[in-house]
């Protein structure tokens, strides 16, 4: 069972790919299958490619998909992977995403992570969603902790934002970043969302239900 705050999340990134029509997805750091189990069920002919490091999550979600029907277990095909390790999953496919998986990483290897997603030719689309610092403290989290011990670093709007920007700059995409669950006046929402767009793909669709952060 998920809670409120990764139901918002998800439905964020479901509205971006239903509003480009993606059929085929990278769900990068799927963990246990709460973003795909959902996105599987949710369309009759969309293909997932789920990429996990840790086999622990994967055997958990390999079992539940056991359990689904063989007309959705077609449609899911599953890698043991790092998300800095492309070459084994890398491929075509409508959309790449991570949701939540971003600050799990050493940021000193977001570098690697950006020529993984924009470097190469794969997905033309590629949505981020990550935890938003500002809005921290209305969650009664510490200044000096993070929401999970798994988290390298967490971020706050303007600092996400421009990261966001310089990788699009860098790459030549175009990026729209938002606010999820939430809109406080100056912290935003709990957490932030970055949909990047390979140039010459159609302009990012405004996503529902979600502010464009400051």
């Amino acid at each position: 069972m998920t809670s409120w705050l990764h139901d918002q999340r998800f439905a964020a990134v479901q509205q971006v790919l239903a509003a480009r029509g993606c059929r085929s997805v990278l769900d990068l750091g799927c963990g246990s299958g709460d973003f795909l189990l959902r996105l599987v069920a949710g369309s009759g002919s969309i293909r997932i490619v789920g990429v996990e490091p840790d086999p622990a999550p994967l055997a958990i979600l390999r079992a539940d998909l056991a359990r689904l029907s063989p007309g959705i277990q077609r449609r899911v095909r599953l890698v043991q992977a790092s998300v800095l390790e492309p070459q084994h999953w890398r491929q075509a496919a409508d959309a790449a995403v991570m949701v939540e998986v971003f600050e799990h990483l050493d940021p000193a290897h977001l570098s690697r992570l950006e020529t993984a997603l924009f470097g190469e030719p794969g997905a033309p689309l590629v949505i981020l969603t990550t935890p938003n610092a500002d809005f921290n403290p209305l969650l009664g989290v510490p200044p000096d902790r993070f929401r999970h011990p798994g988290h390298r670093f967490e971020w706050g709007r303007a600092r996400f934002r421009t990261w966001a920007e310089s990788v699009a700059v860098r790459w030549g995409w175009a990026v729209t970043v938002s606010d999820i669950a939430g809109n406080h006046p100056t912290l935003g929402g709990a957490s932030q969302m970055a949909v990047f767009v390979r140039q010459g793909y159609p302009t990012a669709t405004p996503v529902p239900h979600s502010r464009p952060s400051r």
